[in-house]
């Protein structure tokens, strides 16, 4: 048997030709009609003289295939006879064209995709007693050739050869088995989820230079004899699903929410999604990641997810495996988002769903969600202080050096990490913390941090978490390990883009031998979103200064010195 991967082999080689196990001819024979027992003409010659194959034939010239089938290109045809193919059936397939015609593209019209390139191959196929080939037919889909067969639908003759080809007739339609993606537009149920997927913004008709054929060049520029297109759709790709659910070479799972359940999470979740009025392409934002909301976490490639792993757990394609990638990706390797435990046992994620088999997995229609928010995008965010972009501003003071009047920042940061040999080790998060040193004694510091992704309208306990002397020296002396006075302002957008501050902490004494975890805002809803945004100043910001006084510092009871570890989001809960 050709297996899927030997076969795309072969297509990339640059003479496609395979052998024909019943002839003996050589390619060149055959190709040029000199051999013996192939007949004369061409594939479209041979149908349309054939009467019992007069229906495929109406089809096939309606949609403009009879000229394929009489070029030097090489096909395999499946033919339907008319005993397979009604005349009614026929008349209705063209019909079809025609309403779709100019409305979408020759690839999506369901006539064309899922009947004539349904029973169409390129390059030639034969079979004998002991054929059992996989073989691509012109959508893509794959389809088990061998004697007497083409996917379980019975071949009426067989190897018949003719300039450009291999004709077989067949006793029934061969069957259009959808993918995922395909599957989704085709059940009313879905029309929701389906519409998203399927929305121009994402979807669209992409030119393929390197696979068409070049016919010179005209005014400059190249003009094309044979020109291919494919569909592309954004929402694949890695920043949004990570699953090509149209690929018929991969096997994916998918958890689908029936309309009903897909309005009501829409209007729950675009409170959560509300960008402010001056943020460029806010509405689309708003649309699409909301949506991406519902959907993101919902795919799982069965490559990944063996039967015996999802005895555990399921890992959807946006989950993070490497714990590594986890702590960069979110913040800390115990988060374990779009990974859910137990699937299989009763509440899990794919019980009480409706399976429906496709060419590439299975559709698991769903009318009472599954997927908790919190195990999905209601996120934890964790800033490291240390990380980059996250130190978005430290206090200044102005100083006069000879005409000119400088902006001098009045501490300075020093990344510290904490070794394995450290009492604090692992406690510290991400082993390390940024030392704000002051530059200048006489006056307190402030420094202010980058705050992104956050999202409206959702309660977060905000923490600011300070690190200890001791995590970086063992044997800080006590006037390293004294505590500092903290204020904290929470900076922020309005509906009309306008920046707020809200002070949070007006004073909070540190706890300077331990890491301190300092809630700063319990259950704290901002206005508008910053999901996703690339922004260089974050909308959101943490301030955070010191107000330790003069007599304090004199007295060595507190220190300007600050240590910070990193500030935490969480969503509240009740």
């Amino acid at each position: 048997m050709i297996t899927k991967n030997i076969y795309n082999k072969v297509l990339g080689l640059a003479v496609a030709a395979l052998t024909l196990v019943a002839c003996t001819d050589t390619w060149d024979d055959h190709y040029n009609g000199a051999s013996t027992g192939v007949m004369e003409g061409s594939l479209w010659d041979a149908i349309q003289k054939d009467a019992n194959l007069s229906n495929f034939a109406s089809v096939v010239q309606a949609c403009g295939y009879d000229k394929s089938l009489a070029s030097s290109q090489v096909f395999t045809v499946f033919a339907p006879t008319n005993d397979a193919l009604s005349k009614d059936e026929a008349d209705a397939l063209i019909a079809s064209y025609n309403q779709q015609k100019g409305k979408v593209n020759d690839e999506e019209n369901t006539t064309i995709k899922e009947f004539l390139q349904n029973h169409i191959a390129l390059y030639n196929f034969s079979t004998s007693s002991k054929s059992n080939d996989s073989i691509v037919l012109m959508n893509g889909k794959y389809a088990i050739l061998k004697s007497g067969q083409i996917d379980n639908t019975p071949l009426t003759s067989t190897n018949k050869l003719y300039g450009n080809g291999v004709l077989f007739t067949v006793g029934s339609k061969v069957n259009y088995f959808a993918n995922v993606f395909e599957y989704l537009r085709k059940d009313n149920a879905l029309d929701s989820v389906a519409n998203f997927f399927y929305n121009s913004m994402f979807y669209r008709r992409e030119f393929q230079p390197e696979k068409s054929v070049e016919g010179g060049i005209v005014d400059g520029k190249t003009v094309y004899l044979d020109s291919v297109f494919v569909q592309q759709n954004d929402l694949f790709d890695s920043e949004f699903l990570r699953a090509r659910l149209n690929s018929e070479d991969s096997v994916y799972w998918m958890v689908v929410p029936t309309n009903e359940v897909w309005a009501d999470l829409v209007d729950e979740y675009k409170e959560y999604f509300n960008y402010d009025n001056n943020v460029e392409d806010r509405d689309s934002l708003h649309y699409t990641n909301t949506r991406m909301a519902i959907v993101k976490g919902t795919a799982f490639s069965r490559t990944l997810n063996t039967d015996k792993m999802l005895q555990d757990s399921a890992m959807s394609t946006n989950a993070v495996t490497n714990f590594t990638s986890r702590r960069y990706t979110w913040g800390a390797d115990s988060l374990h988002y779009y990974q859910y435990f137990y699937p299989l046992q009763a509440g899990g994620i794919f019980t009480g769903t409706t399976e429906v088999e496709c060419s590439n997995g299975k559709v698991m229609k769903s009318s009472d969600w599954p997927f908790d928010k919190r195990e999905t995008f209601f996120q934890t965010r964790i800033i490291e202080a240390e990380s980059q972009g996250a130190i978005q501003t430290v206090s200044k003071v102005e100083r006069v050096q000879g005409s000119d009047t400088l902006q001098v920042e009045t501490i300075t940061p020093q990344s510290r990490y904490v070794t394995s040999d450290n009492a604090f080790y692992n406690t510290v998060s991400n082993n390390g913390f940024v030392e704000f040193e002051p530059a200048i004694t006489t006056v307190n510091h402030s420094v202010t941090f980058n705050i992104t992704d956050v999202l409206s309208n959702i309660g977060y306990d905000i923490y600011l978490v300070t690190a200890p002397a001791l995590a970086n020296d063992s044997n800080a002396t006590a006037i390293q390990r004294l505590p500092t006075v903290v204020r904290c302002t929470l900076g922020f957008h309005n509906q009309q883009g306008v920046a707020q501050t809200d002070q949070v902490v007006s004073s909070y004494t540190t706890n300077p031998d331990v890491v301190d975890y300092i809630k700063i805002a319990e259950d704290y809803k901002f206005p508008v979103c910053s999901y996703g945004l690339e922004e260089e100043n974050a909308q959101v910001t943490l301030k955070v200064e010191t107000r330790v006084s003069s007599t304090q510092q004199r007295n060595n009871t507190h220190t300007r010195t600050m240590r910070i570890d990193c500030i935490i989001l969480k969503p509240h809960e009740e």
